[in-house]
């Protein structure tokens, strides 16, 4: 019978690089409003006649 192998420790997940960055013309895609879910929760994401981005809950 082999001996097992000695267990590493579990290493840390990784940091993200940073935030990426996102183009709103993608986000919205012809729209003027999104909905984003998050965990339980809806935020609605609209853009304003001046080109402003509102989140509401």
């Amino acid at each position: 019978m082999k001996p097992e192998p000695p267990l590493r420790p579990l290493e840390a997940p990784r940091p993200a690089q940073g935030p990426r960055p996102l183009d709103s013309a993608q986000l919205f895609n012809g729209r003027e409003e999104i909905l984003i879910v998050h965990g339980n929760e809806t935020y609605r994401l609209r853009r304003t006649r001046q080109g402003k981005l509102i989140l509401t809950k």
